[in-house]
């Protein structure tokens, strides 16, 4: 995972304690880094760092709603929650789903970009793009059509892992990532045509009406809350007869729930009706494990879907 985020509090001596409080968490001394991180924002209030560790370290403890407040004070302390505070407030039900910070979701893989691929591969197991590729072969040889794209979008493309899986089957791969980092990483694969830094409905949003044939989205749907805008947009940017595929997080019960590696898992039955809600038709839905977490297969979804 990428190095954790910290913003000065601009006060050297609350600056140090933060540093204790770390150290105490790390070899397990909850309390007396609470403590510690509490004196930390009496010296600094402002201190957004400091909040949201003390905020975890509370959640940790089982004081929920005191780990809300402490939340709630890291996301005021930085406008842009690059540390992510929404989003344990939406894991804790102390605030409704929502989607995730821009300012989080950039940060978190601007760290991560160098490091990205080798985590995901040697770490974590990742093989969500090749179930992807396998998933788009078994649709398109059912349809008895070649598995050949001419204009291919790759939404949230991080490196181009995604990409490369179908690099021989794409003629033209435009790669879409809210990171400016990992659009650097994605730019050294030399996979892409073009890349541009955007959120995937916006970076869909500029593109005219059925000027794709395939739409890839290799674990990014992890970190949306609500599909339906990115599907809605892929029915618009496809040509009659294009793909979108995608994988999901998943879990056995109904709705959009933020799991417990902070992203967002989506209920089969909500896939699909978003699936349907956009206007596409579903060909695939598999269930299958993308990647592991804590040495674990993630419960997870295969999904492709048709423009008729």
């Amino acid at each position: 995972m990428p190095a954790r985020l910290f913003l000065s509090s601009g006060d050297l001596i609350a600056d140090r304690r933060f540093d204790f409080a770390r150290d105490l968490q790390m070899r397990g001394d909850l309390p007396a880094a609470a403590d510690l991180l509490q004196q930390a924002v009496e010296l600094a209030p402002g201190f957004a760092s400091a909040w949201f560790t003390l905020g975890e370290i509370r959640q940790q403890l089982g004081e929920r709603e005191a780990a809300a407040e402490a939340f709630r004070k890291a996301r005021d302390a930085d406008p842009q929650d690059r540390h992510g505070a929404a989003v344990h407030l939406m894991q804790l039900g102390a605030e409704p789903l929502s989607a995730m910070p821009a300012g989080y979701v950039q940060s978190l893989f601007d760290q991560y970009a160098p490091r990205f691929e080798h985590a995901l591969l040697n770490d974590l197991g990742y093989r969500g793009p090749s179930l992807l590729f396998k998933a788009v072969l078994a649709v398109r040889n059912a349809a008895k059509k070649p598995a050949f794209f001419k204009r291919a979008i790759d939404l949230g493309c991080g490196t181009g892992l995604g990409a490369a899986a179908f690099a021989k089957h794409v003629d033209r791969f435009t790669g879409v990532d809210l990171s400016p980092g990992m659009i650097e990483q994605a730019r050294a694969s030399g996979v892409y045509a073009e890349l541009e830094i955007a959120d995937m409905v916006a970076g869909l949003a500029t593109k005219p009406d059925a000027s794709f044939d395939f739409v890839l989205a290799a674990d990014a749907m992890v970190y949306v809350a609500d599909l339906a805008p990115v599907l809605a947009q892929a029915h618009r940017v496809l040509m009659p007869g294009g793909l979108i595929a995608f994988t999901t997080e998943t879990h056995p019960g109904e709705g959009v729930i933020i799991g417990g590696g902070l992203r967002y898992a989506h209920a089969a039955s909500h896939v699909r009706a978003a699936v349907a809600a956009a206007g596409l038709r579903l060909a695939l839905l598999q269930e299958a494990s993308p990647r592991n977490e804590g040495n674990a297969p993630v419960p997870g979804l295969v999904v492709v879907a048709t423009r008729t």
